[in-house]
Formats: structure tokens, C-alpha cells, sequence
């Protein structure tokens, strides 16, 4: 475990990039193995938004890195925050604990809110009007969304005091578990429910794409599960009836589209027109 934590505490950028250009590859191939959904998509042109996004994203935590390394580095050195005042315990414990509740606030807390509030709901719109999720969905976020989400991962840093080996942990682990939530592959239904009760699987996310409510406000957890089934968000649809998308948002054509893509989060509800 010690080794573990000196590898994340230094790891080089080189490494984080292999890790996100790797999942990314090791799914986009395995989704044409075993694809849930046979999608009719020249998957090039459809992952290009969602790229770009991804590469925002990677500019936006770059660019603001520091203020992470700044907050976890305090929160050491005045031995504040959460897993700071537990009674002494194993390392490996205290990592386990550190990745467990930075995911509640740097993703369920961070989603659910992204939800709850409109003006940040018409930014997170964009990371649903996918109408063919696979595993370059995973980061397809507004640069605006990279932000908030920033903030939140950071307030999970200081009210957690996780030092940054275990940020990096984190953060490493929620970027493969979310390329691997949103690939668009089929496994087992009994797997993929034993996995769901531990981590957030395929077919528990998909839920959560769906385009109608009440099943688009579910599922809001990225590594562990424990936290939809706790605050009451665990919501179940059998995967073949999943429709992707936004109803008040449903033309795929625009919302394939990057210029209306960063524009969307300025613009007001659109009555479906496919009704």
C-alpha cells in the first residue's frame, strides 16, 4: 500500500495520460465486441464533441492543479478534515475511506446538485443530450461544468483532508470507472447486478441517461453505489427500454453538433417536438 501511495503521490502526467487514453481505447474497443446497443453511427464523427470536451476538461484541471495540491497539502499539515480526526487506523484503510467520501462530494454530491439547480442543470444538459452514450460520453462536460465539478472535487479535499496520493487516486479511479459506466457494452444482468452493489455498473448508469424522468434524476454515484441506495436516488429500468437523451431537448441532429453544444447552456427549455 505504502508503494501504492508514493506512486500516486508523484505520479507523472505522462501516467495520468495513459490512463485516460488507454480506458478510452480499451472500451471504445470492447464496445464493439460485446455493444448493448448496435448503434447505426459513424462513431468517429459522434465521439468528436465529446473528445473535445474531453480535452477542455483536461486544459480546465491542468490549468487549476495547483489549488488541489495547495489544499491537500494544508489539510496535512494542520491535520484537518474528516479522515484527519478518525482514531488511528491502517493505511489502507484510511486510503479506502479518503476515495470513498472525496466520490461523494466530487461526484454524487457535485451530480446531484447539478440536477437540483436549473442554471446548473442547463450546464450538466450538455453530458446528457448524447443521444448514443458510449465511453467517450464519459467526459463529454461543458468547460463550465469542468469547473464546478473542479470545485466541488476541491471541497471534497478540504472537508475530507485527503493528501494529494489519494486525490490522484481518486481521481484516477473515477476517470476509469466512468469510461467504464458509460461504455456501450452488454455483460451478464446477474454480473452487472452483483457489481451494482458495490459499484456503479453499465446498466445502473444507462438508468440514468434514460430521457424521461423520473429515471434521468437517478443514479447519481460514479465509483461506489452505496450512495444512491443511502440517499434514496437507486432507481432500476430494464436496459432494453432505455432511451438516451432529453425530451425537452430531442433533436439529435443540434445536439451532435459542438457550436450548439456550448451554447446550450444559455438557452431555455425546448418543448419536445417528437410528440
Amino acid at each position: 500500500m505504502e508503494t501504492l501511495i508514493n506512486y500516486f503521490e508523484t505520479i507523472p502526467s505522462a501516467h495520468r495520460s495513459l490512463i485516460l487514453v488507454g480506458g478510452i481505447t480499451f472500451f471504445w474497443l470492447l464496445e464493439g465486441a460485446i455493444p448493448l446497443f448496435n448503434f447505426k453511427y459513424n462513431k468517429w464523427k459522434h465521439s468528436f464533441p465529446n473528445l473535445f470536451f474531453t480535452g477542455t476538461t483536461i486544459v480546465i484541471n491542468f490549468l487549476l492543479a495547483f489549488l488541489l495540491l495547495k489544499t491537500a497539502d494544508w489539510v496535512q499539515e494542520n491535520n484537518f478534515g474528516l479522515i484527519n480526526s478518525l482514531p488511528k487506523m491502517p493505511l489502507w484503510l484510511y486510503v479506502f475511506l479518503g476515495v470513498f467520501f472525496l466520490d461523494f462530494f466530487g461526484a454524487y454530491l457535485a451530480h446531484f446538485v447539478e440536477h437540483k439547480v436549473k442554471p446548473l442543470w442547463m450546464v450538466h444538459l450538455v453530458h446528457h443530450t448524447d443521444h448514443k452514450v458510449d465511453t467517450t460520453t464519459a467526459n463529454r462536460h461543458h468547460p463550465i461544468e469542468s469547473i464546478i465539478r473542479f470545485i466541488f472535487t476541491l471541497l471534497g479535499v478540504f472537508l475530507v483532508g485527503a493528501p494529494i496520493a489519494v486525490v490522484m487516486l481518486y481521481q484516477s479511479c473515477s476517470l476509469v470507472l466512468t469510461q467504464f459506466n458509460h461504455a456501450n457494452i452488454k455483460i451478464p444482468k446477474k454480473l452487472d447486478k452483483i457489481l451494482s452493489y458495490v459499484i456503479v455498473s453499465p446498466d445502473m448508469h444507462k438508468v440514468h441517461h434514460h430521457n424521461l424522468l423520473p429515471y434521468t434524476d437517478s443514479n447519481y454515484g460514479n465509483i461506489f453505489s452505496i450512495w444512491d441506495r443511502v440517499f434514496g436516488t437507486y432507481m432500476e429500468l430494464d436496459r432494453e427500454k432505455i432511451v438516451y437523451g432529453v425530451d425537452t431537448f430531442p433533436d439529435e441532429e443540434i445536439n451532435s453538433n459542438l457550436k450548439e453544444l456550448l451554447k446550450q447552456p444559455f438557452q431555455g427549455y425546448r418543448k419536445p417536438t417528437n410528440i
